[in-house]
């Protein structure tokens, strides 16, 4: 369920790649609901792409039927899509940036009044626990603390929203005279330009090792909290919530740094402000999570 994009797509029958033999395969001989669309469909993704053609079929999602939906039939899936649990993948993004002009599920979901409200929101669970909750049509007040911020959407292509800075203690350590950032269910970490990533991850004592920004796990009660300032409020993010701790490769910062100028605030910022997506007022909602 990926807010940074637009299509919906899954493994079929066509697909001979790697990810397709240890994922669910659809078969469109199976289905007396399937059309044909004949059009062909290329996604990039960050870390990868997909090749397939476009049909049409009933997409249930938690009770709700999706009829005359189009959705991409892998014929070619990226190597690292072998190692993801889902299947394949459901696009939240604005029709705008949906590849080949397909209508995403959700703008499908809308014109056909399948839902409360026109916005959707996650809930995601920290340390792997299970309990992350997607909700089509609302909210719930019980998976967060306090009000709602709403932020206004900058491009309604992702969902794009002006920055102010990123501060600590006050001091602006990156984002420097206002950046765009995408709130994006699908990046698993915060991705920011390469000089600003590299300066916060210093700044929490952090040592780049082989492009991983590694902490000593004795020192995240005493690392400093974050702020990201949006919209004339500040989003804190402790030191709990930005060092990842594993078994096997101990303490790395949720930090990650790249060639673009747009931030991604991922699962990392989700887990920690419940986010609801409204396509009737084109605004984000963040709230301090449970």
């Amino acid at each position: 369920m990926d807010t940074g994009s637009s299509n919906l797509w899954v493994p079929s029958v066509y697909c001979s790649s790697p990810a397709c033999t240890n994922h669910r395969k659809y078969n469109p001989g199976s289905s007396s609901t399937f059309k044909w669309d004949g059009r062909s469909l290329s996604i990039q993704y960050g870390t990868g792409s997909m090749t397939g053609v476009l049909g049409y079929d009933t997409v249930e999602v938690a009770g709700i039927a999706d009829k005359n939906q189009i959705f991409g039939l892998s014929k070619t899936e990226a190597d690292f899509m072998q190692h993801m649990v889902a299947d394949g993948i459901l696009g939240l993004a604005y029709p705008s940036i949906a590849a080949s002009d397909a209508t995403p599920v959700f703008d499908n979901m809308m014109s056909q009044g399948l839902l409360d409200q026109d916005l959707f929101s996650f809930y995601l669970t920290g340390n792997s626990q299970q309990g992350s909750v997607l909700i089509l049509g609302g909210y719930e007040t019980n998976y967060y603390t306090g009000s709602v911020v709403w932020i206004p959407l900058s491009s309604m292509t992702y969902w794009q929203i002006t920055m102010e800075s990123v501060t600590i203690n006050g001091k602006t350590v990156a984002c420097s005279g206002g950046c765009q950032a995408i709130v994006d269910t699908g990046t698993s970490l915060i991705a920011g330009p390469s000089a600003d990533i590299a300066n916060i991850n210093q700044l929490v004592g952090a040592t780049v090792n082989n492009g991983d920004a590694v902490v000593d796990c004795n020192n995240i009660q005493s690392m400093p909290v974050l702020n990201f300032n949006i919209n004339g409020y500040s989003f804190t993010l402790p030191p709990s919530a930005y060092v990842r701790q594993s078994q096997y490769y101990g303490c790395r910062t949720g930090f990650s740094g790249g060639d673009s100028d747009l931030w991604i605030l991922g699962d990392v910022f989700i887990r920690e402000y419940y986010s609801i997506f409204d396509r009737t007022n084109n605004m984000v909602g963040l709230a301090k999570s449970v």
